[in-house]
């Protein structure tokens, strides 16, 4: 993967944030502009923070219609499953959003938020043992973090919405206004940028961090997709990295990255006829050739081993 380089990144830190992305038009020289929601070519980005713009305004049958399109194209995606449980609720369909809640953290253990709002849903349902189980997940989860980690202050304040929640009537109306995952696209920028650098520097545990946060504002944008898929990859986390490559491209079919990253995998896992199909399709995209194409040609022809 071409990332930017060092004094690259360093021009992007004073450059004009909010733009498209480059990587998204098939560039990966220069600069990477931030992936903010002015790139109207990310549907399923702009549907999730549509969504996260109707969950704020208390339109919550909008909400849920904008995050069911993107859990079509991400359906484990943690923030999304907990962003729609929260529209759920506030139809009062409780039994919904327990489903969603569930779900985001299946795929995310440590999404406090979504710890706490499924407790608190069990025992609006009268489901007492469910969410004394879910409360007991929450205190081991404070017993570990000991008062030291990120999460300290979120995850007592959890703890003490769900025992106050197991105190009132079944019947209590649940409340939906999580601030946590209402950030800004400037929020997003900079949690996408910092990722960038931190890929630069080989550190992809830390770039996957930060591509989380900013996945957490912009949602299914297909170059925070492929940028996961490539720092899992370098983790040789084979199948997560594929599973971000496939949203990358259900969220655009014809992301010229994330289809040369997604074939160069191939190579590495052996899979060469896969890799030519992607190559093909890059011929297919870049009438006059393209950076991609030409990356992924000389995979193709080294088989894995190119020359650097």
């Amino acid at each position: 993967m071409r990332v930017i380089s060092a004094a690259a990144f360093g021009c992007v830190l004073v450059a004009v944030p909010a733009l498209s992305l480059a990587m998204s038009g098939g560039s990966s020289g220069g600069s990477t502009p931030a992936p903010s929601m002015n790139a109207p070519q990310f549907d399923a980005a702009a549907e999730y923070r549509s969504g996260i713009e109707a969950l704020e305004a208390s339109k919550f049958a909008e909400a849920k219609k904008s995050f069911a399109k993107v859990l079509g194209i991400a359906p484990n995606d943690a923030n999304t499953n907990f962003l729609a449980g929260m529209a759920d609720a506030g139809l009062n369909d409780l039994k919904g959003a327990a489903k969603h809640y569930e779900r985001a953290v299946h795929a995310d253990k440590k999404l406090v938020p979504a710890q706490q709002e499924l407790a608190v849903t069990y025992a609006k349902l009268g489901q007492q043992d469910k969410a004394q189980a879910a409360l007991a997940k929450l205190r081991e989860m404070d017993t570990a973090c000991a008062g030291t980690c990120k999460d300290a202050e979120q995850i007592k304040k959890a703890i003490s919405a769900v025992e106050a929640a197991l105190g009132q009537p079944t019947h209590a109306m649940l409340e939906t206004s999580p601030p946590l995952l209402f950030a800004s696209a400037k929020t997003g920028d900079t949690a996408y940028l910092e990722a960038v650098g931190l890929i630069n520097e080989h550190r992809y545990r830390d770039a996957i961090d930060a591509l989380q946060r900013a996945k957490a504002t912009f949602g299914a944008h297909p170059d925070v997709l492929t940028y996961l898929g490539f720092a899992n990859r370098k983790l040789h986390r084979y199948d997560a990295a594929e599973s971000y490559y496939r949203q990358a491209l259900a969220a655009a079919p014809n992301h010229k990255g994330a289809t040369e990253y997604y074939g160069e995998m191939m190579i590495e896992r052996g899979d060469m006829a896969g890799a030519r199909r992607m190559l093909a399709k890059l011929d297919s995209l870049c009438t006059f050739g393209c950076a991609e194409a030409e990356e992924l040609r000389r995979w193709v022809n080294a088989k894995g081993s190119p020359a650097s």
